[in-house]
């Protein structure tokens, strides 16, 4: 996705990255090809960890659950029902499939 996203970066743009999902579970790593798109760009890519920013967290819900309750952030869920789908909801976590946070449904 990566390799999608440099060519359409604006100059001196910034990459966030935060966990890589569909990497865990690679016997090799999936490699970036244009990688000179950083520098003729002036792209900034940096990673960071969330508990770099645990002592936020109080302050970050004084913040967004208020916006939360008013509707003004909404989030999504993909939802599977049934203890019979949680392995393929898995690998389907693991693969890229799902949007938003996966929930299983077990009644």
């Amino acid at each position: 996705m990566l390799d999608a996203v440099l060519p359409n970066m604006r100059l001196h743009g910034r990459i966030s990255m935060c966990g890589m999902v569909s990497q865990y579970n690679r016997e090799s790593s999936e490699g970036v090809s244009n990688l000179l798109s950083l520098i003729m760009r002036r792209i900034r890519m940096e990673g960071f960890l969330i508990s770099d920013y645990s002592h936020l967290y109080d302050k970050y819900l004084d913040v967004v659950l208020p916006l939360i309750r008013e509707g003004k952030i909404t989030y999504v869920e993909d939802i599977i029902d049934g203890l019979e789908n949680a392995p393929a909801a898995l690998v389907g976590l693991f693969s890229g499939r799902n949007i938003g946070k996966q929930v299983l449904v077990v009644a």
